[in-house]
């Protein structure tokens, strides 16, 4: 185990139960915040742990190829012929449904900020399948007719999962924002929780990768002309534009920009690194600086190369950052996920940070192309007819069952509740089948989620090293630290479901024996 990581142990203790509230509450509440922006997209509305034993885990510390699995790995098991284990209901358990819905599978969002049906609780759901009911009123939580439970990533507290985890129910994950909304979801014992997943992977299982992307007519779309933007030069504008108000992300992007702000003139606006203002108040408004505002289009427009940096770093996790300059006209100067050649027009539409050893060789390159305008348009030639090139974009996006701002396709959030809404029928169906066969037809195996899902590997510096940081530097204090405890609370919440527990209070208990354990390895 590298020596920075040794030195983050103790702090995880640091504060005693109070901080670990706190700092919960925190992310709670930012969360809250996040989940607003999604809505209007759609067009709708320290871990401290207490000191009891619990019981005691093997495994070693470390990352993902070092995580071994401390039993079978059975926390999903088929519906046994005894019923839900560990399920205690009552001949009174409620179910707001009509006398047509009785029979059909329901679908409970335990996200209930989400859940896109108004103004009711409960919604009956036409799917290719067949019909589902989805319902956000957790007093069906424990109904056999309850089949799937359906949460939002960012809103995942491993600390307040609804236990037991009952057999019969399937978990599906909508996760299409970043992995630092909650890291639990980039370990393989945080992600294998989940049955269905929605995330920005092309390898989940209903895979959101192009979720700021229209379509091939907003790559289309043309920028001002050439020489409008050389006059905004002429006028002192700088070659580069950075615009971030989120600053000090898992991606560490300030520490580079920094750096490159050493060898060539960026305009910064923001709250980022700032060093201009943006024209108006109402562009200034960091709510502005996200959205399709024809004015701040307009603003962005004048410059030639964008910085499009990615708050963290992770396969098919692509936004706005990369899309919006393409849609102007810009060359994108971007670093995000590993995999963004397989999603580009042509082999030449963007500038990859990682290609260059240093910021100042990425400098000296964009300064070339700053004053050749040949080479410059080279990278826009994907704007031609026939110059989208790609043709995995292009059927990505031809196949893809959701639309971006389309009337004729569902948004992305019904598209996937529709997916598993087929799922559970198409899973009611080979259970049928197994139990009318005589033992036939096996029970069918339960789907389970995988590491590509999210595949989001440790937070890194935008800059330098990790050993050349000072341990007292934010960065290092805050991601770091999430990145690994989000291991710890995964093989907390996965050994609880396993070993059948339906007190979510235990949860600390665990969390404190794991990190003993981690130490005694130390």
């Amino acid at each position: 185990m590298p020596l920075w990581r040794k030195a983050l142990f103790p702090l995880q203790l640091g504060g005693g139960v109070w901080c670990c509230q706190g700092r919960l509450a925190a992310r709670e509440d930012m969360a809250a915040r996040r989940t607003r922006p999604v809505l209007a997209a759609l067009g709708m509305l320290s871990v401290c742990v207490a000191s009891v034993p619990g019981p005691v885990m093997e495994g070693e510390p470390g990352g993902e190829a070092e995580w071994a699995e401390p039993w079978d790995g059975a926390v999903f098991r088929p519906p046994s012929a005894l019923g839900a284990v560990g399920v205690a209901r009552s001949p009174g358990t409620l179910w707001p449904g009509r006398e047509e819905t009785a029979d059909l599978p329901v679908l409970l969002w335990w996200s209930p900020g989400l859940f896109p049906h108004f103004p009711g609780d409960s919604e009956r759901i036409e799917c290719a399948r067949g019909a589902c009911v989805a319902s956000r009123d957790r007093r069906v939580q424990g109904d056999t007719r309850t089949r799937a439970l359906l949460f939002y990533g960012t809103d995942f507290r491993a600390s307040e999962a609804p236990l037991p985890r009952l057999a019969h129910q399937n978990w599906a994950l909508l996760h299409e924002e970043s992995p630092l909304n909650n890291f639990l979801l980039s370990h393989g014992p945080g992600i294998r929780l989940f049955n269905l997943t929605a995330t920005f992977s092309r390898h989940s299982d209903y895979p959101l990768s192009l979720q700021w992307l229209p379509g091939t007519a907003y790559l289309l779309h043309a920028g001002p002309p050439l020489q409008e933007r050389a006059e905004w030069r002429r006028r002192g504008y700088a070659p580069l534009l950075y615009l971030q108000s989120h600053c000090d992300v898992p991606a560490d992007r300030d520490r580079y920009v920094r750096e490159l702000m050493r060898y060539i003139p960026v305009d910064s606006y923001g709250k980022c690194l700032q060093n201009r203002e943006l024209p108006t108040p109402r562009l200034q408004d960091t709510t502005t600086a996200t959205t399709e505002d024809p004015e701040l289009l307009a603003f962005l427009s004048r410059y030639k190369f964008h910085l499009a940096l990615e708050n963290a770093i992770c396969d098919d996790y692509m936004t706005e950052k990369l899309w919006r300059p393409m849609h102007l006209g810009a060359v994108p100067v971007y670093r995000g996920s590993p995999s963004v050649k397989d999603w580009m027009p042509n082999n030449h539409s963007i500038i990859l940070i990682d290609d260059f050893e240093s910021p100042q060789k990425l400098a000296e390159f964009i300064d070339f192309l700053d004053k050749n305008d040949e080479e410059y348009m080279k990278y826009l030639a994907y704007k031609q007819p026939g110059g989208i090139t790609n043709q995995f974009l292009l059927d990505s996006l031809k196949h893809r069952e959701w639309g971006v701002n389309d009337p004729l396709l569902p948004n992305y959030l019904n598209g996937f509740e529709c997916f598993v809404c087929d799922h559970e029928l198409a899973r009611l169906d080979a259970e049928k089948a197994h139990a009318a066969s005589a033992g036939d037809i096996p029970v069918p195996e339960p789907h389970i989620a995988q590491p590509s899902h999210m595949d989001c590997p440790m937070p890194t510096p935008g800059f330098g090293s990790v050993e050349e940081i000072p341990d007292s530097d934010s960065w290092k204090e805050m991601w770091l630290q999430d990145y690994w405890q989000g291991l710890d609370q995964g093989e907390a919440l996965t050994a609880m479901i396993h070993n059948n527990e339906t007190q979510q209070k235990k949860f600390w208990d665990y969390l404190h024996e794991i990190f003993l354990k981690r130490n005694q390895n130390l």
